[in-house]
């Protein structure tokens, strides 16, 4: 804990604050739980009883049940971010998704791991933006490009670690247990960081907070809204459908030896080369002085 307080007292200074390392590592897990149904979906779904077609139509159940989850969390954990603070986010979404992927490795009914998928969507949702609103706020603006870089860039090898983890033991349960338990000790290291000076200085004057319709009231503002989530849709697309579903695509294209393609190693592969994309654009962005560039 030292550690992270002297980290802590230096953040206006060194990239490598103690917020920087605790939303990389929350990133990292949220990562990892994000993407582990699409690595263990097969397996899991065969060990509850589903065979054939069904294993593609209830995994997009399952998907779409995190996916509703991810959708109102966003919403609420930024209206509670803007109200309660960044820190008050971190450790609830962290709380939220840990246990609920314990409760998935313990399921036996596809109504069951429907409901946990739900819940964790929700608890995945709030992790990164609370996150990386602290990182941009607790960092000079010149170097706020290298902090978000490295959060991306250690957050979205957490899915090659669900992948090797998974590879290593076999045992669907057992992975779900580790997302969990790693959250879990996640929480112990927030303990570490402190609120930004942005949001108590907001608090202290007094500014209106939380109001998410504002985003609708300001035309402006509401078409950069719009703008930002369609950046993010084909990214999503990519890896929640093509890639989450790869062995079906490959079955449907007559591709050859299409059995031996595995979903989980086609989501390790698109990450290993994410972690290598955010570094490059990070860096990129910060020699450029643009992140529209």
């Amino acid at each position: 804990m030292k550690f992270f307080s002297k980290l802590q007292a230096k953040e206006s200074k060194s990239i490598l604050n103690a917020a920087v390392i605790v939303v990389a590592l929350g990133y990292f897990v949220d990562i990892y739980d994000l993407l582990l149904f699409g690595i263990v979906r097969t397996d899991s779904l065969k060990d509850l009883g589903i065979t054939g077609d069904a294993i593609r139509n209830q995994g997009e159940y399952l998907i779409s049940m995190q996916m509703f989850g991810m959708l109102f969390g966003g919403i609420l954990w930024g209206i509670l971010g803007d109200k309660k603070g960044r820190i008050s986010v971190l450790f609830g979404s962290i709380l939220i998704y840990s246990v609920a992927n314990i409760a998935n490795g313990m399921v036996h009914t596809i109504d069951a791991y429907a409901f946990w998928r739900l819940i964790a969507g929700i608890g995945l949702a709030g992790e990164l933006g609370a996150g990386i609103t602290l990182v941009a706020e607790s960092l000079p603006k010149e170097k706020r490009g290298y902090g978000t870089m490295i959060v991306a860039s250690v957050g979205v090898s957490g899915a090659v670690a669900a992948y090797i983890i998974y590879e290593v033991f076999q045992d669907w349960r057992l992975c779900y247990y580790a997302g969990g338990v790693l959250g879990i000790l996640l929480l112990f290291l927030r303990i570490s960081i402190t609120e930004s000076g942005i949001f108590k200085r907001v608090q202290e004057e007094n500014e209106k907070t939380g109001d998410f319709l504002s985003l609708f009231t300001n035309r402006k503002r509401f078409f950069k809204y719009i703008n930002c989530i369609l950046i993010g849709m084909p990214l999503w697309f990519l890896v929640g459908v093509l890639i989450t579903f790869s062995p079906e695509f490959a079955k449907a294209l007559n591709i050859q030896q299409a059995e031996t393609i595995e979903a989980g190693k086609a989501i390790a592969f698109c990450y290993a080369g994410l972690v290598f994309g955010d570094i490059a654009s990070g860096l990129l962005s910060q020699w450029l002085k643009s992140r529209k560039k």
